[in-house]
């Protein structure tokens, strides 16, 4: 079978490349470039720790060799501390962020599928023409090696100018300019090392509405200042001049810094109207564009990467139903459509000023507590997606029994045990293509492996995993949030729950399973599905 074309050499084109690989899929990435990242220090990710574990998983070096885990943070009014967050990966800790230089992901990556035999990178390779028919897309490329390729599917991951959309004839409606930011990378110190800092309305001159210090490696930073709406030029000196200031302001004197590099962001807010077309898909900023009030566009990138890989891979391993093909666009477009309307609902409020908000009490607050959660990653601005209504859901069963994580929501990150005895995260258990099953066991950590393989609901659990519709992995926990013993999880490949079982219930895990890989495979014309989706 034809590997899958990814056009576009950036994060998320090569996060999905790995993925598919790690899951057994070959693919071409089609790179118009020369196959090198220029160094910007401003262009910096900041990732999640969901969004960070996918790409580590992914043999990204860079995330653990580069990157910045932040001890704390904090959020200012004035002079005022309002809130303060400390991290840490211990029981009960707060996950930090990962903060590294944007060339220094996309090189650990394109590093790591140069390593691959199933990715084969082709720069210098830009998009022109693209043909599908009901077997397979065909993709033309300009460059010193002008030629077609063939491949079984193809995602465009190309940008935000994306040619792949372009081609597919798909609208891109949104709002231009939402936001302005001057940002600058210098080397200095500042009062709180290894915390990042929310500051709105600072009480120096030149301070605006807000602005964020967020630490990188190496005593770097990236600092942001917020920029009036209108259009106005910002001079070299005018920046250089906030840069004094807010650093005086934070410091009580300017201390020695080095400066980097300093650029002017504009932050659109865009979506496609589709996200597949027959066997095209989009994915990335071609699809979505978004980043105000604290949103990380990237980390909605790798997600996307995240969902589609397992779903092309079940496809080109064992053949897919429209329905699960179906469930990328309605998943992630229904997610980020919902990350935009927040964002949308909490622009007027944080940023118009003024108005009655201004007198009532606790309204500030508030209003610092929402945009602290859009920079940590909480709430309905930054929270890891949902998606509780996927078509990839089961019908209600009584045999279903609620735990501490909702039907369609993210896994918690808890230890299991692998048949073969070795005890891992279940987030390392993830993206190799295979619905994991987890029972909750409590005691089995101190029994001998022989024992517990043989005892109790194991052998009747065993059978039922090996007689699912779908591959599936089966692991024990000690424990799980909300779980009593003997419930049984059906996790997505993506790390999505499925549902969750109160015992043993063979018939029902196999509905739950099928619904899972979207129902079985039916070999029939790939239609264009053109219907409109709001």
């Amino acid at each position: 079978m034809d590997p899958v074309i990814v056009v576009g050499a950036g994060p998320v084109g090569l996060a999905l490349a790995l993925s598919l690989a790690a899951q057994k899929v070959p693919s071409v990435v089609l790179d118009e470039g020369s196959g090198g990242e220029e160094p910007r220090p401003v262009r910096t990710a900041v990732l999640r720790p969901d969004t960070a574990s996918f790409a580590e998983r992914l043999g990204c070096a860079a995330v653990r060799d580069e990157g910045a885990r932040w001890t704390g943070w904090r959020a200012m009014r004035r002079g005022t501390l309002q809130r303060q967050v400390s991290f840490g990966d211990g029981p009960g800790g707060v996950p930090s962020p990962v903060h590294l230089p944007q060339h220094a992901l996309t090189r650990g990556l394109r590093d790591a599928a140069a390593a691959s035999r199933l990715v084969q990178l082709a720069p210098r390779s830009r998009l022109d023409a693209l043909e599908q028919d009901d077997n397979g897309v065909a993709a033309h490329t300009t460059g010193p090696g002008a030629t077609w390729w063939r491949g079984s599917y193809l995602v465009g991951c190309d940008g935000a100018r994306s040619t792949v959309r372009k081609l597919l004839d798909v609208r891109f409606a949104g709002r231009t300019a939402v936001e302005r930011q001057a940002v600058v990378a210098l080397r200095t110190e500042l009062p709180w090392p290894g915390e990042a800092l929310l500051h709105r309305l600072p009480p120096w001159r030149t301070g605006g509405d807000e602005v964020t210090a967020r630490p990188l490696a190496d005593g770097t930073w990236r600092v942001d200042w917020l920029l009036p709406p209108r259009a106005e030029l910002v001079t070299p000196d005018a920046l250089m001049g906030r840069l004094r200031d807010t650093l005086a302001g934070w410091c009580g004197t300017t201390p020695s810094h080095e400066l980097l590099d300093t650029g002017v962001y504009t932050l659109h807010h865009r979506l496609a109207r589709r996200w597949r077309v027959r066997r095209a898909f989009l994915a990335g900023d071609a699809a979505h564009l978004l980043g105000a009030v604290g949103i990380q566009g990237l980390d909605e990138g790798l997600r996307d990467a995240s969902n589609l890989a397992w779903k092309l891979a079940q496809a080109w391993h064992h053949g897919a139903s429209e329905v699960l093909l179906d469930s990328y666009q309605t998943e992630r477009r229904a997610s980020v459509a919902a990350r935009l309307r927040a964002a949308d609902q909490a622009m007027p409020v944080l940023r118009g000023g003024g108005g009655l908000r201004s007198y009532i009490p606790g309204a500030a607050r508030g209003h610092d507590t929402l945009l602290a959660d859009g920079h940590l990653g909480h709430g309905p601005l930054g929270a890891p997606p949902s998606y509780p209504h996927s078509p990839l859901a089961p019908p209600p069963a009584e045999a279903h029994t609620p735990v501490g994580t909702e039907a369609g929501a993210p896994v918690e990150d808890v230890p299991v045990t692998a048949p073969d005895g070795s005890t891992v995260a279940l987030r390392d258990r993830l993206g190799r293509g295979r619905l994991l099953v987890v029972l909750i066991a409590p005691g089995t950590g101190v029994w001998d492996r022989r024992h517990w393989l043989t005892a109790g609901v194991m052998p009747r659990l065993a059978a039922a995993v090996s007689s699912l519709p779908a591959e599936a992995e089966l692991l024990v926990a000690e424990e799980y949030p909300g779980a009593a013993a003997h419930t049984v999880l059906l996790v997505r490949p993506d790390g999505h729950l499925v549902t969750a079982f109160a015992g043993v219930w063979p018939g029902e895990l196999y509905t739950a399973a099928d619904a899972a890989r979207g129902g079985a495979v039916v070999h029939a014309r790939v239609e264009d599905r053109t219907a409109d989706i709001n």
